[in-house]
């Protein structure tokens, strides 16, 4: 046995099942060990922004880290972005970055860099290898530690030699830790705030929006106190038989129109709100003037637990009516986002999961989904685009025998492209949605809105995506996927439909010019 070997066995012995890999020269002992160890699954991604994505995605869907294997700084640093989105959404991963050997650093080869300084800002943990033993039992923290609470990267450094040096034992099974209890100071303090406020709002994060969670906020709502999570959540049951919650609105002024006359705002596992973008003349904060603030519980406790005792506390009702299943009837005429969201919630099996990266088109969807058959949302937690294909990857892995639906725009799907060949290769249920505008049309929103009046030539040629234009159905042709181009609400109806009634990767392209 050596390092590598027991670095993954003590992986797979603190419950690791997947390793999502770009690997090099320096990863190879690791790579080797995968034959010896079956329980962990290898998937094989050409960029890393997709090996980080789909980590995400998988442990969005199982609550458990899995693994990804990275070539040095420079491997890592590609997949930084979605290690952002996966710290915002606080998804459990273990990053396994391959080193140059202990003795062969001070050379300062082409691909030394400072590795260290690179992975600390998105990890809650990150050690550096010393032996073979000491990297057994560093596998073992790491695992623990991705678990947080809140939950998030932890970074292994793996230098060559520690890996291919000969091992005298597995490190350590840990026990992973779990959220603290909800504090019952805050609960009675939140709920003497709402017995007093005139218009409260209780603002659910990302941990508040488990299924107990969602059954508290329900019973929230219909004791009158209006719920809202955040605007992106890493994980969202929904659907039939589940409360629907608000969203806080994407832009700043419309999320303080939506609030205004709100006294309180009791948060829940979040803190408080901003924009997501500075503007000339406008606020940062999105609480109102004068609204007061109470927090229910912070990003590492029981958010959920909290909400319920919330509910006990107020005299909620002990059950809420919850949304029917409402399905629209078949859309016809020209396509849109709102058309597409209609043959989505049509259409979508029971238990489905959205990976959702489509950014100007995702609000009509996200409004025709509300009453569909259960499903599970994935929302880009920390904003950095090219998560959709990823996450729907990891969440395939995760989920085998649920269909995995991937909306992205041409513009952000095309930061990780490569996903759908890793796809095609494993065979794996999804079905990816790509909305093509040809432009970067979120950007020319902005554009107006901060206040850089209309885009002239120059401008323009950096918002336009049409010159040439993306032909999706060939690049997926290219990488191994059945694809086709739909150009009316009728053809996108009847292909979606064939999607979803099929096993196997899809990628169909919306004509939105």
């Amino acid at each position: 046995m050596n390092g590598a070997d027991a670095v993954i066995s003590t992986l797979a012995d603190n419950g690791v099942r997947a390793c999502f890999a770009n690997p090099g020269t320096s990863e190879m002992q690791f790579v080797a060990a995968l034959d010896r160890e079956p329980r962990v699954r290898p998937v094989l991604c050409l960029f890393e922004g997709v090996v980080t994505g789909a980590a995400d995605g998988y442990g969005r869907m199982t609550g458990h880290p899995a693994a990804t294997l990275l070539h040095l700084g420079p491997g890592y640093g590609n997949g930084i972005a979605n290690l952002h989105n996966a710290r915002r959404a606080g998804t459990p991963i273990v990053n396994i970055i391959g080193d140059h050997a202990t003795y062969h650093r001070k050379y300062d080869a082409p691909l030394t860099s400072d590795i260290e300084t690179l992975a600390r800002p998105n990890s809650l943990w990150l050690k550096v290898a010393e032996t073979a033993d000491n990297a057994a039992d560093l596998a073992a923290e790491a695992v623990q530690a991705s678990y947080g609470p809140p939950g998030g990267s932890a970074s292994l450094v793996l230098p060559a030699d520690c890996a291919w040096s000969p091992a005298t034992r597995k490190g350590p099974v840990l026990v992973a830790p779990s959220r603290p209890a909800p504090d019952p100071a805050k609960i009675e303090a939140s709920a003497k705030a709402v017995r007093a406020a005139k218009k409260p709002v209780v603002l659910m994060g990302a941990s508040a929006c488990g299924e107990a969670g969602i059954a508290a906020a329900a019973r929230l709502s219909a004791h009158g106190v209006r719920v809202l999570t955040d605007t992106f959540i890493a994980r969202q049951p929904r659907g039939a038989g589940l409360f629907a919650p608000d969203r806080m609105q994407y832009f700043g002024e419309q999320a303080i129109k939506d609030l205004e006359g709100v006294d309180l705002m009791v948060l829940a596992g979040t803190t408080e709100p901003v924009a997501f973008f500075a503007y000339p003349n406008a606020p940062s904060v999105l609480v109102p003037e004068g609204c007061a603030e109470a927090e229910l519980a912070d990003r590492r406790e029981d958010a959920q637990a909290a909400l319920a005792a919330l509910a006990d506390a107020l005299g909620a009702p002990t059950s809420a009516q919850p949304n029917a299943l409402s399905l629209p009837d078949r859309p016809s005429g020209g396509i849109d986002a709102r058309t597409v969201g209609l043959s989505i919630a049509r259409h979508m099996p029971e238990g489905a999961i959205v990976s959702d990266d489509s950014v100007t088109s995702g609000a009509p969807i996200l409004a025709a989904t509300r009453t569909a058959r259960r499903h599970d949302w994935l929302g880009l937690t920390g904003g950095a685009i090219g998560q959709g294909i990823p996450a729907a990857v990891g969440a395939a892995v995760a989920c085998p025998d649920r269909k995995v639906i991937g909306l992205t725009g041409d513009g952000s799907g095309m930061y990780t492209v490569q996903g759908l060949w890793t796809l095609a290769r494993e065979n794996l249920d999804c079905t990816v949605v790509v909305f093509a505008n040809h432009t970067y049309r979120i950007l020319g929103v902005e554009f107006v809105r901060t206040g850089s009046g209309e885009p002239g030539p120059a401008a323009a040629s950096l918002l336009d995506l049409g010159n040439p234009r993306i032909d999706w159905v060939s690049l997926a042709h290219g990488l191994g996927l059945a694809a086709e181009r739909c150009e009316t609400a009728e053809r996108f109806d009847d292909v979606f439909a064939s999607s979803m009634g099929n096993k196997g990767p899809m990628l169909i392209e919306v004509a939105l010019d």
